[in-house]
């Protein structure tokens, strides 16, 4: 049997699921929120209605990616109350470009919402789906500015690997990279 291609989970309270139809507001609010940031909330697909954004991303899910693209999952996290605090990528495979930056999950908290440890939360539960599909370490990045989310990264178990300062192409980057490898044993789902 196939896995899910459109998985949830729990973590503390913190749900992680697939795009509804009624989160469009609150996740057109959070892309404009953290696009100052420079941070892309909807991966490029801001521009479309939201039903046809909900379709590419659940055909992302499924394996029907664009040519370089890798198999993923965007997942809303959702608190308590109902909120959409923010959302994660998990990349359920690797290619050249996301071993060298990106890695197997990106993820951004809205601003009222960040140090109350929701980005914690979420790579948990990002890691304990890759641990379900076989991956055994995660390729997790962050900026080398990005202090908090440095820090989240090691709180998770994240041991920093390297730097990276130029692109595939050789160009540099606009920041450094730190790459992270964590282990994502810990955060197995049990049966």
């Amino acid at each position: 049997m196939l896995p899910d291609p459109s998985p949830s989970i729990t973590v503390d309270g913190l749900t992680l699921r697939p795009l509804r139809a009624e989160d469009e507001e609150a996740v057109r609010a959070a892309q404009a929120e953290v696009a100052p940031d420079g941070f892309d909330v909807l991966l490029g697909l801001s521009g479309r209605s939201f039903h046809a954004i909900r379709e590419a991303l659940a055909a992302w899910a499924r394996g029907d990616v664009p040519p370089g693209w890798v198999p993923s999952s965007f997942l809303v996290a959702v608190d308590g109350a109902g909120d959409v605090v923010g959302r994660i990528s998990v990349r359920w495979e690797l290619n050249e470009a996301l071993r060298h930056v990106d890695g197997h999950a990106g993820y951004a908290v809205r601003p009222a919402f960040r140090r109350r440890g929701h980005a914690a939360q979420m790579l948990r539960g990002a890691l304990a789906l890759l641990a379900e599909r076989g991956v055994e370490s995660a390729l997790v990045t962050c900026g080398e500015s990005n202090a908090g989310s440095a820090a989240t990264i090691r709180s998770c178990g994240g041991v920093l690997r390297d730097r990276v300062d130029v692109g595939l192409d050789g160009a540099p980057l606009p920041e450094p990279t730190l790459r992270f490898d964590v282990p994502t044993a810990p955060y197995a789902l049990r049966g």
